[in-house]
């Protein structure tokens, strides 16, 4: 009866909350209309040109076995690290580059393939959805900030603290695992014997066998998934603007925010930081551009909120991961609770490494990536090839460096064996 009685409350308040949002639209029809452009413009200039690409390259890599192959090349790293099969690190990878929410687009495919199991696919989906560089060096520091160094110091926090989130998430499900019969082509958790090269050869083309499609058919099945994937997340931006633009003519951010300042007074943070805080609980780019604009609070408070908007990642990244996963059996619970410890953690390192005085190590990690291409993206004025060939020559990079790792993880290991029986 409690379950039935939660169930009928949350239909009439979501109900209620749809009436009213109708109504303001009819109120305010100019305004929203101006916010629904500028949610397209957002999405047309930069995140359809950054995801498309990598969504076609997944479902590319994902049917010609490619994947397969990379996930034994990575096992020695991500099994031991996350407790995840190697096919994560493509995820990370892919998050890494493209950003949000390229991460659970892949795990998805990965789940509804058997490449992971579901606690697998929730601890993956916990630290692989992350921010990419071109967003936070780009738009967030040089078009925001002014500050190619602050954007550096939030993407080390940032990748910092995700790492940490999915070191704690290894522990997430170990009870249920341990109970669960583990699906046949789920990666096994033990390291098999023989040369890993030849075994991720051997896998590649096993998975290449497996799909069976001709070419032509995995070209056409990847620009349609991918062009309905990204027409979802069209609509999720250009609704969270128009809402955000409409709780803000209509005076219910200050309802909202008034348990918020409250908070931040006892804590002596900034008040003026109250509504960049729900902006950005709701859409990371207007809640961090919002948090940029606010002059009078210091600079750490701003760099902080910014730093756990970006890891919080915002309701609408939230409304796309949900739709997402919709095909499987991921629940979003998992998700939630590592977005949470996620802001938490960025913001915590963000300070730290602040009063560290990392600007410097934020400066070289900025020039990592061509400022160029990022500074044209802040103001929206790039070509779709400048933010292609940054985002490419990001994932090249981050994948690049995983794999030495995984490589050298399992060298080391390899000789320590041989070692150990001599």
């Amino acid at each position: 009866m409690n379950a039935e009685r939660k169930s009928r409350l949350s239909t009439v308040l979501l109900g209620l909350m749809v009436v009213l949002f109708t109504f303001a639209l009819v109120l305010y029809p100019k305004q929203g209309f101006e916010a629904g452009l500028s949610g397209m413009r957002l999405f047309w200039n930069t995140v359809f040109p950054s995801l498309l690409p990598f969504f076609i390259l997944a479902e590319f890599m994902l049917g010609l076995g490619v994947v397969k192959g990379f996930g034994v090349l990575l096992e020695p790293l991500m099994r031991p690290l996350f407790g995840v099969p190697g096919v994560g690190a493509f995820a990370l990878s892919m998050g890494l580059a493209a950003g949000y929410p390229m991460d659970a687009v892949i795990t998805a495919r990965f789940r509804s393939q058997k490449l992971c199991s579901r606690i697998e696919g929730e601890r993956l989906l916990a630290f692989t959805n992350t921010a990419d560089p071109l967003f936070m060096i780009g738009a967030v520091a040089v078009g925001m900030f002014k500050s190619p160094e602050i954007g550096g110091l939030l993407a080390i926090a940032h990748y910092i603290s995700s790492f940490l989130v999915g070191v704690s998430f290894k522990l997430w499900g170990r009870k249920a695992e341990r109970e669960e019969v583990h699906e046949a082509q789920t990666v096994p958790t033990s390291v098999p014997r023989g040369n890993i090269f030849a075994r991720a050869f051997n896998e590649m083309i096993a998975a290449r066998q497996a799909d069976g499609r001709a070419f032509g058919q995995i070209m056409r099945d990847a620009v349609v998934e991918s062009m309905q994937t990204l027409i979802m997340i069209c609509g999720f931006i250009v609704f969270f603007a128009v809402l955000i633009d409409v709780l803000r003519i209509s005076g219910m951010m200050a309802l909202i925010g008034a348990p918020i300042a409250f908070i931040y007074h006892i804590f002596g943070i900034n008040g003026g930081l109250v509504p960049p805080t729900i902006a950005g609980a709701l859409e990371i780019d207007v809640g961090a551009a919002q948090t940029a604009a606010v002059v009078a609070a210091p600079m750490v408070q701003k760099l902080a909120l910014v730093s756990a908007i970006i890891a919080w990642s915002g309701l609408s990244v939230h409304a796309q991961v949900a739709s997402v996963l919709t095909q499987t059996d991921i629940r979003m619970r998992p998700y939630f609770l590592a977005r949470v410890l996620h802001a938490g953690l960025a913001a915590v390192v963000t300070v730290v490494l602040y009063g560290l005085g990392m600007g410097h190590a934020g400066k070289v990690f900025a020039n990592l990536t061509p400022m160029s291409s990022l500074a044209t993206a802040a103001t929206g004025q790039s070509a779709w090839w400048h933010v292609l060939l940054t985002s490419l020559d990001t994932w090249v990079v981050f994948f690049a460096v995983l794999a030495v790792l995984s490589l050298l993880w399992w060298t080391v290991r390899k000789v320590r064996l041989i070692a150990w029986r001599v």
